[in-house]
């Protein structure tokens, strides 16, 4: 695969007529001294440049953060803090090379950078949510790569990562394995995956099929019990599975904000029984774990 043909073809996509005034009215934007601090919020402090709140409604919908620029504190639909402090404690990044699949707008990127990975490379075919990391960056000034590339062209990138995460992404996959597949051959020897998709309850090996949606989501295909989570990703090559955490997604994590357009959580539950999706489907939860390629 071409992947430096594909980059220069996408490129082409921060052109369209819905982004390419976000990207202009970011390259106008002011550089201005500022300091950056990196704990649960994103922030960047000093002099707001002028024009920035303008640039950042104009960005919307903001789907992870919160980020804090100058006074501007963008309290987006996902508390994503909740989930990366979930996480932190099971992995250390120190001088190792690390992907983020479906890295939306960088923020677990912009968390991962005190951890002073080697290299750290996100993957995203969203040119919003390029131009959203894009101004976060134009402040950090960090070296972060951002790809408009999806998880099916990890296996075909220049370089082989020790870390992968895989965050809220196999569940929008028609087949689950075969993106497995894809992350295995992305690491390197000896590399880790961690992974979180939605599950349901079971001790069997089995699938929940939505018929056209799960909690709204369309492109929800397979919504697994871990039992046959973990049959998928031995099939996929794993050498092991390691189950880190399970959470269920609720209003503190998801919710509408003034940042976001259209329903969140609460409009995706059965307005009479909270365990249950609209659809009739049991409620959204998540199970977190890690998985190895020994060799």
């Amino acid at each position: 695969m071409d992947l430096q043909k594909l980059r220069n073809e996408r490129k082409k996509w921060m052109t369209w007529k819905n982004i390419k005034p976000l990207h202009d009215a970011l390259n106008s934007l002011e550089d201005v001294p500022c300091t950056i601090s990196v704990t649960d919020i994103v922030s960047i402090d000093g002099k707001r440049p002028e024009g920035l709140l303008e640039i950042t409604r104009m960005m919307m919908p903001w789907r992870k953060g919160p980020f804090q620029l100058f006074d501007i504190f963008i309290d987006a639909e996902w508390q994503s803090n909740i989930k990366y402090n979930l996480l932190r404690k099971h992995f250390n990044l120190k001088d190792k090379r690390v992907a983020d699949i479906g890295c939306n707008n960088g923020y677990y990127m912009f968390r991962m950078l005190e951890d002073k990975p080697k290299r750290l490379v996100g993957f995203d075919p969203s040119p919003l949510y390029k131009t959203q990391f894009d101004l976060i960056n134009h402040f950090v000034k960090s070296d972060i790569v951002y790809e408009l590339l999806g998880v099916e062209h990890v296996e075909f990138y220049e370089e082989k990562f020790d870390t992968i995460f895989c965050l809220g992404v196999l569940y929008h996959r028609s087949d689950p394995v075969a993106m497995l597949k894809q992350l295995f051959k992305g690491l390197d020897k000896k590399g880790e995956v961690i992974l979180d998709t939605f599950y349901i309850e079971g001790e069997e090996e089995m699938a929940l099929c939505p018929a056209s949606s799960y909690s709204k989501i369309p492109n929800i295909y397979f919504v697994p019990t871990i039992k046959a989570l973990k049959h998928w990703c031995l099939r996929a090559g794993f050498d092991s599975f390691e189950v880190l955490e399970t959470s269920k997604t609720d209003a503190d994590e998801q919710r509408k904000t003034d940042w976001i357009e259209g329903q969140s959580l609460e409009d995706f539950l059965d307005p009479q029984d909270e365990t249950k999706t609209i659809e009739g489907y049991p409620a959204p939860q998540r199970v977190y774990v890690r998985l190895l390629k020994d060799k």
